[in-house]
């Protein structure tokens, strides 16, 4: 069986204008196994065939990069990586909240790059449930790991990838306090360098998009899933 690694199969999607950038990029990751379609414009990505993997760059010459990441993760949960030359955090939290699954600053080294695709490839199938445990509910949340799907009341909630991996990683020990740390090394990866401020962006998300109760905040420690009234 072919593993979510075994990049010769994986299919990204290079949204990016310059062709001194595109170029050796296409080069290089086409020698590291992968399959890769450049698109030079926003309406370009917007238009291509579904990857297993988008690679986009927010200097674009027709649309918005943010509003690319948005849309794109409107259609799809396909993992996102937005490559950036700003600096400021706040902006790098902002795409995080619009889906992305991670992001590169400007300049980077190709292998470092490497290394994060494939980090995001291999967390892109999300947290594996047992094959006894097929869902979970807890009170108005239910999960569905088979699908990948979360409700609330019965309805469907579209979550990012990782609001989606952040969920069922607290609902693995519903109740129980999960520190910064455990949620950071599993959900993200033990080597994440990002800011901290990601893990509250999605908490904070997760309790927007569900209940504002959902998620009990322990102060100084980390956060757990909390009592709403419901069983497992």
């Amino acid at each position: 069986m072919v593993g979510i690694c075994d990049c010769v199969y994986m299919r990204l999607l290079l949204v990016e204008d310059d062709p001194s950038i595109s170029d050796p990029l296409l080069s290089g990751l086409k020698r590291e196994g992968f399959d890769v379609e450049l698109a030079s414009s926003g309406e370009a990505a917007l238009s291509a065939e579904p990857a297993d993997l988008v690679l986009l760059d927010l200097g674009l010459p027709d649309l918005d990069g943010r509003v690319v990441c948005q849309e794109l993760r409107s259609r799809s949960t396909v993992p996102i990586i937005v490559v950036t030359a700003r600096g400021d955090e706040i902006d790098r939290v902002m795409l995080l909240e619009l889906g992305a699954d991670d992001y590169v600053v400007k300049p980077f080294g190709f292998r470092e790059l490497v290394a994060r695709i494939r980090a995001v490839l291999r967390r892109s199938s999300g947290v594996d449930a047992s094959p006894e445990e097929t869902s979970l509910e807890w009170g108005r949340v239910g999960i569905d790991y088979r699908t990948h799907q979360v409700f609330l009341d019965r309805e469907a909630v579209s979550l990012t990838p990782k609001e989606y991996e952040l969920l069922v990683f607290l609902a693995s020990d519903p109740g129980a306090v999960l520190t910064r740390e455990q949620i950071i090394d599993t959900v993200w990866d033990e080597n994440w360098w990002g800011s901290t401020k990601t893990l509250d962006v999605h908490v904070a998300s997760l309790r927007k998009k569900l209940l504002p109760s959902l998620i009990e905040t322990v102060r100084g420690v980390g956060f757990r899933l909390a009592d709403v009234g419901g069983d497992l």
